[in-house]
């Protein structure tokens, strides 16, 4: 029977999948029917059935990460980052708005690229998630066993922070290169001394293998170029980070022109262990600095801000053998390392030929000094020298490279919009596949480590235009899943994502669903403001600050009736949710508060401000459908005039 249901389910999405491609858009070069029907059963996930992989997405502009199911291309969550989320509350209840504090005070949004998943042997283990605020430069970390922002560090010395968070084969350290060169320190410097006083820093953040904390462990200050994208890295390279960059040309306006001089940038390649020998010799400057680092507790279920004061900042011309450029054409974007660490591509986005550099033939230029020239103390190596190979006019604006693990390299070029299939070690161009269209970043689950997962590539499109049904002046941007398991790639899925999709990663669902949290332990919470059990719920005033210890069960909350609040008071409701089973979190929303309601997690507590500003009596109630009484789940607010002798009193049923 259940065989039959299946089959009957996939033959209604195949036709359902055939009715909605056949007629319209480029799926009418897709291969006919008989293709069309394929495609569907391999995405088709049955209901109850779960997806093979976790695939997260950076939401762009959006600040956010979106998770979805792979083959399926179903969302699952969306999880706030460097933005405000009503949703959940976060960055709007008093334990989460010390997340987005910054140097430049309370900053509740950002532009996020690169979800970067942690590592162990070269391999993501599925512990936490890394991404950049490419605006605000900061790099938050997720942890993927609640899918909640457990930190936030902002990276000084940095005017963007495009290159980042790319991580170590062991999660040493996620790096940062600013892509808009500064002053550093930043000062008022006239903007027609660029050349002579503008520089570019490549941070190295550390990462703390048990709590996963994150540190600013140094930076390299190195000549004002944009600093744009970055891998590290791995088997005979690890100990290496290869950041692309342009504008060496030091252009400050018209940089579509005046950026786009010379035939060759560079690949800045770092030698982060000899990095650290210097840290031991104490070749470090201790420059000052102001930065945040926010971190979220699961104990007190409250984040904290604390500002630190000073960055350790290594100096080339001091420490021979710590970067060399390796030069390659033209305005380089991406740089990608082949599993095996000896390749390292450089994407040359006004370039139609694709330059392979090898690790050991730099490491042999290096030795040899064969030398073009220096640059502020940095060698730069010929490129002949350290060239394995040209993949010569693959395709119009390559950016982009991940791998299979099986030899094979997948590249995405933006102009001519397509997937590239080439061989590693020939060059060869093997295959290619159109996208629909633009196509940015490109994915394989695990295709930027050593031993990649394989099986799906994604593709993350700027451009939707006929895709889905028009939305106005903006559509979806979208995401397209192609099947790379046998010779010839084949488009599955497209489907459409929040935000821009700028990158992603995936993982298989096995790596994280063992570490799930459920529910988080009431006996372990030390909240300062918890009610751990309904008796302990009351009301205190303090001044004109009134806190509400208040507790959520199906269906009520504790205290439902609270008298004796006044215009002016602050009144703060602690909700503490005393529920212990999966999947029942409890909201709570006050009519006219000015910020966003609460949706707290069994165990847990969060805070609502709410400031009155009239006499009345608010209504509150429970915004998440908990039970069959959750319209039931509700409660009053009196408010009296400022000065006013009713007193302060509340209660639940006859309870006070």
């Amino acid at each position: 029977m259940i065989s039959f249901i299946k089959k009957c389910a996939t033959t209604a999405l195949s036709a359902a999948f055939i009715f909605a491609c056949t007629p319209q858009g480029p799926n009418n070069d897709s291969g006919g029917v008989m293709s069309v029907t394929n495609a569907a059963s391999k995405v088709y996930v049955a209901p109850g059935n779960h997806d093979e992989f976790y695939a997260f997405m950076s939401g762009g502009f959006s600040g956010q990460i979106s998770v979805y199911g792979l083959p399926s291309g179903r969302l699952f969550r969306v999880i706030p980052v460097f933005s405000q989320d009503p949703e959940k509350g976060y960055g709007y209840n008093e334990e989460t708005k010390p997340m987005l504090q910054t140097s430049y005070g309370f900053v509740p949004w950002d532009d996020a690229h690169h979800p970067e998943l942690s590592q162990t042997d070269g391999v993501p283990d599925g512990r936490w998630i890394f991404i950049n605020g490419n605006n605000t430069p900061r790099i938050a970390r997720v942890d993927l066993s609640t899918f909640e922002t457990a930190e936030i560090i902002e990276i000084p010395n940095s005017g963007g922070n495009h290159s980042s968070p790319f991580i170590t084969a062991n999660s040493e350290y996620v790096v940062a290169g600013t892509r808009f060169s500064v002053p550093i320190p930043n000062e008022d410097i006239a903007l027609d001394q660029y050349k002579e006083k503008y520089k570019g820093s490549l941070s190295f953040i550390s990462v703390d293998q048990e709590s996963g904390d994150m540190d600013v462990a140094f930076q390299v200050l190195v000549p004002g170029y944009d600093y744009d994208l970055a891998h590290a890295g791995k088997g005979q390279s690890h100990g290496w980070v290869f950041f692309t960059t342009y504008n060496t040309e030091q252009s400050n306006t018209l940089k579509e022109i005046g950026a786009s001089q010379n035939d060759k940038d560079f690949i800045a390649a770092v030698n982060w262990k000899k990095a650290e020998e210097y840290l031991a010799q104490g070749k470090a400057k201790e420059m000052p600095a102001s930065y945040y680092n926010n971190e979220y507790s699961d104990e007190t279920h409250s984040a904290t801000a604390t500002q630190k004061k000073s960055v350790k900042v290594l100096i080339p011309e001091e420490c021979p053998g710590l970067v060399y450029f390796l030069p390659t054409p033209k305005s380089p974007h991406g740089v990608d390392v082949d599993p095996t660490g000896e390749y390292i591509v450089g994407n040359g986005k006004l370039s139609a030929d694709m330059s392979v550099h090898s690790f050991s033939k730099m490491v042999q230029a290096i030795e040899n000094k064969d030398f073009e020239t220096t640059i502020d103390g940095i060698p730069v190596l010929k490129y002949e020298s350290v060239l394995d190979g040209i993949v010569k006019q693959a395709g119009l604006g390559p950016l982009h490279t991940e791998f299979d693990g099986k030899g094979n390299a997948y590249t995405s070029f933006f102009i001519s919009s397509e997937v590239v299939k080439w061989k590693v070690d020939s060059k060869e161009v093997v295959d290619r596949v159109p996208t629909y269209y633009s196509i940015g970043h490109l994915m394989i689950p695990g295709g930027d480590s050593q031993k990649p997962f394989g099986k799906y590539l994604v593709a993350l499109n700027k451009i939707t235009k006929d895709r889905y049904l028009p939305t106005g002046p903006e559509l979806a941007h979208s995401a397209q899943l192609y099947d790379i398991s046998g010779d010839k790639m084949e488009l599955l899925l497209d489907f459409p994502t929040i935000g821009e999709p700028h990158y992603a990663q995936a993982i298989p669902a096995e790596l994280i669903t063992p570490r799930s949290v459920k529910t988080f332990k009431l006996s372990e919470n030390q909240h300062p403001y918890a009610a751990k059990k309904e008796s302990e719920a009351r009301v205190e005033r303090d001044g004109n600050e009134v806190h509400v210890y208040m507790t959520s069960i199906r269906s009520h909350f504790a205290p439902d009736n609270i008298e004796g609040l006044e215009v002016g008071d602050k009144v703060y409701f602690h909700l503490t949710n005393l529920e212990q089973d999966w999947d029942v979190p409890h909201g709570l929303s006050v009519m006219g508060a000015n910020n966003a309601e609460l949706l707290v997690m069994p165990g847990q507590t969060e805070t609502l401000l709410w400031e009155p500003q009239k006499p009345g009596v608010y209504p509150f109630y429970c915004t998440d459908f908990c039970s069959a009484l959750h319209q039931e789940m509700q409660g009053y607010a009196r408010v009296s005039p400022q000065g006013s002798t009713v007193a302060l009193d509340w209660k639940t049923g006859n309870r006070k």
